[in-house]
């Protein structure tokens, strides 16, 4: 006899996401999560037109919106002189601009329309491991429990200890380049409405507006510290070109490092992977937590249908259609990573060959798509 349907291991937006939809299906569902909170930083800051429609279904869109910042604009300069002008208010969506809003808040709101449909996370809870057989799963949890589920589905981040039993392959490298993450507060000029990246020849620096006031700024540097200061962030505004801002306060950063990777296959049998449990890359472009809370619709549909006697292979359907796009993503990613950490000698001639480029309405048009992911519909 199965305790569940579905389990999800991980209650990141992927999980969190997979769950409520799969509630709001009538789908018996229990998620569980390692951590004993959730966590409460801002990490993740976009989201984009496409998750935006996606998420509509599930009554979560508005709630959203209400709480972001919108940026109908996203740049692309070298100091004072615009490389590329990308204008999202022009895409025919709902939702033409990019939603500024921390992950936090973004994993609440799904949070709380999970208990509005009748969930709750578990946690702390630790899945130690899982054996498939002909009807189901078996899963073994750090305090003793076993619970079985039909299908078993690892939200559970890049060291997923699901795609681990599952034996899947997750193929790909890591970049040299540490990265420095900052929530700050700043004066002076910085922008209200659009996320600007700063393609100087010191380097790249992502400065975006958030809900709160304050303002996410990224950058890619040699030795990134662990916890950056006033002084740091400041540094780092005034070497790349942000213009004439001044940093009052760090509410929050850390540094980080980035790999991109994608799993060989989302499904092993009963065993399916979503988010970054299945992809991970470059934040280049804001699309990770965008990939995996549209994994996470496509494959409560899938589930869904198979569960109600469908055909099973409509999950490897999940897998085939998901994975090219992951794969696409990280191509994307790693073209904008690699563009951004060139030797600083080539960094003139790269600001020049974008600004040419540009110039082009078919450029700019494309990169609006690709960045808004309404390219994946």
């Amino acid at each position: 006899m199965n305790n569940t349907d579905v389990l999800i291991v991980g209650a990141g937006p992927s999980g969190l996401t997979l769950a409520a939809s799969l509630l709001r299906r009538g789908v018996r569902t229990t998620i569980v999560d390692q951590q004993a909170a959730g966590a409460n930083t801002s990490r993740a800051a976009a989201v984009n037109a496409r998750t935006l429609e996606v998420l509509e279904d599930l009554d979560v869109s508005r709630r959203l919106v209400k709480q972001g910042v919108q940026a109908p604009r996203f740049s692309i300069r070298d100091r004072a002189r615009t490389l590329i002008p990308i204008d999202f208010s022009v895409l025919p969506s709902a939702y033409p601009y990019t939603l500024l809003v921390p992950q936090s808040t973004t994993e609440q709101v799904l949070l709380d329309r999970l208990v509005e449909l009748g969930g709750t996370v578990i946690r702390p809870k630790t899945l130690e491991s899982v054996t498939e057989d002909a009807d189901g799963v078996t899963a073994v949890f750090d305090d003793g429990e076993v619970l079985r589920a039909r299908y078993v589905v690892g939200a559970d981040g890049i060291h997923s200890t699901v795609r681990e039993h599952a034996g899947i392959g997750f193929i790909g490298g890591a970049y040299d380049e540490s990265f420095v993450l900052a929530d700050v507060r700043l004066t002076g000029d910085a922008p209200e409405e659009e996320v600007v990246l700063f393609w100087a020849t010191a380097g790249l620096t992502v400065v975006a507006p958030l809900p709160d006031g304050s303002f996410r700024i990224v950058a890619p540097v040699a030795d990134a510290p662990a916890e950056p200061s006033v002084a740091f962030v400041q540094q780092l505004l005034d070497e790349r070109g942000a213009g004439n801002v001044r940093v009052t306060e760090v509410v929050w950063g850390s540094r980080f490092r980035i790999q991109h990777r994608v799993a060989d296959t989302y499904r092993a049998g009963r065993l399916l992977l979503v988010g970054d449990a299945a992809h991970v890359h470059s934040p280049a472009g804001g699309q990770g937590m965008n990939l995996g809370i549209q994994d996470a619709v496509a494959l409560a549909a899938a589930l869904a249908a198979v569960l109600e006697g469908g055909s099973p292979a409509l999950l490897d359907e999940y897998s085939d259609t998901r994975r090219p796009i992951a794969r696409d993503v990280v191509t994307l990613t790693d073209r904008l990573t690699r563009l951004a950490t060139l030797p600083r000698a080539l960094r003139p001639v790269r600001n020049t060959a974008m600004s040419l480029a540009g110039r082009i309405p078919a450029v700019r048009r494309a990169l609006a798509w690709r960045l808004s992911g309404l390219v994946y519909r």
